[in-house]
């Protein structure tokens, strides 16, 4: 058993390309499973000093939805540093002017808040579309993947329990006539003797004149 921490070295870390297809999925859901690849959460050699992620390709990022009234509600801000340089946007504005700018703020909002996650977010790569110039890396390391909640496991099988039947006779072996058609009956037979009593403990001394003066008073 290994009794010592283990910290990942470079050539432990072995980096993978992950697609997410975003189409039709919730937008929060969707960038806690790219925040949980690019940290390598999900990996057994994680540590939360090191880059042990994978690299990750979104499609279909301008078909993302939210829920609720947050198509118009949610509201995106930016500024220029000059006065009155105040802009904002709400999501379906966002989500027309730049798919990729949504997700990539998504996800940086889940990152840690230090100078690894600037390193983290580089390994993103966000598209609009189903299409992606990364097809020789994918096909090579790894298989695509559809986006959902980690960890879900299948509905656990119900096993049907059917009720007990009365044994039947063994074959060759009929069962008498007068024992088929012998009245069933619940009295206990004669010649079962009664249950003695177990014998009671001596009472004290006390006890028993405690008996005899109850006795004499009920008489009296």
């Amino acid at each position: 058993m290994l009794r010592k921490t283990y910290t990942p070295r470079p050539g432990d870390i072995k980096r993978n390309w992950r697609v997410i297809d975003a189409a039709g999925k919730p937008l929060g859901r969707v960038a806690s499973e790219i925040a949980n690849a690019l940290r390598g959460k999900d990996k057994v050699i994680y540590s939360p000093h090191a880059d042990t992620g994978d690299f990750v390709v979104v499609i279909n990022a301008a078909k993302v939805r939210v829920t609720g009234a947050k198509t118009t509600d949610k509201m995106y801000y930016r500024h220029s540093m000059y006065p009155g340089g105040l802009r904002k946007f709400s999501f379906e504005q966002m989500l027309v002017r730049s798919p990729r700018k949504l997700v990539e703020l998504t996800v940086w909002g889940m990152m840690p808040k230090n100078k690894l996650s600037r390193h983290l977010m580089r390994k993103l790569k966000v598209y609009a579309e189903a299409t992606h110039p990364h097809g020789a890396q994918i096909s090579e390391f790894s298989a695509p993947v559809k986006a959902g909640r980690p960890g879900t496991k299948p509905p656990r099988k119900v096993r049907q329990v059917t009720p007990a039947t009365a044994a039947k006779p063994a074959a060759g072996k009929p069962v008498p006539a007068a024992v088929a058609a012998a009245p069933v009956t619940t009295e206990p037979s004669a010649s079962s003797e009664p249950v003695k009593k177990a014998p009671s403990r001596p009472r004290s001394r006390r006890a028993q004149d405690k008996a005899e003066q109850g006795g004499e008073a009920k008489e009296a």
